[in-house]
């Protein structure tokens, strides 16, 4: 009983945080963008229990191109620990996402290496330099143990535009 409400409380802090947590923002006056890097949070284990004890997540980085109309192209998504080193580089060429596609990347359970403060980057740029509707980037972590489960959602912060 008590590793479920310690579940349920890191269910509700993780949720009141994100909800919280200002959305992804877009620079451009009408919301439109032709380019940015954007920091996405991750976590490859959370804490429980009084003595810390690592709680391993399944973590899925979910990058969404928003426009109807327009692709764009993904440059860079790189996977950092919690020390700011970098782990590892998904792409080793630009990335096209045509109108409304999605791509993922997931780092397994197994691999903890992220630790607590893991991080993405995700850079993008709009196909022949328009404006366009900015993409979601957004981690989703996952995890079950003994009879446990806990699920949350992190959404990307813009941290420069092109």
């Amino acid at each position: 009983m008590k590793n479920i409400c310690i579940g349920l409380m890191w269910v509700f802090v993780l949720s009141f945080h994100l909800l919280a947590a200002p959305g992804l923002a877009a620079a451009g006056k009408n919301g439109l963008s032709q380019g940015q890097t954007i920091y996405v949070p991750a976590y490859s284990h959370i804490y429980s229990g009084d003595r810390e004890k690592p709680f391993l997540l399944t973590v899925t980085l979910s990058i969404r191109n928003t426009d109807p109309d327009h692709g764009i192209q993904v440059t860079r998504v790189d996977y950092y620990e919690t020390q700011g080193e970098i782990l590892r580089r998904y792409l080793d060429a630009p990335l096209t996402l045509k109108p409304l596609e999605s791509v993922r990347y997931v780092v397994a359970q197994s691999d903890s290496s992220g630790g607590s403060g893991a991080n993405f980057m995700v850079e993008w740029q709009s196909e022949k330099n328009t404006s366009v509707n900015p993409p979601i980037a957004e981690t989703i972590m996952i995890g079950t143990q003994i009879q446990q489960g806990v699920s949350f959602t992190s959404r990307g912060q813009v941290i420069r535009e092109k």
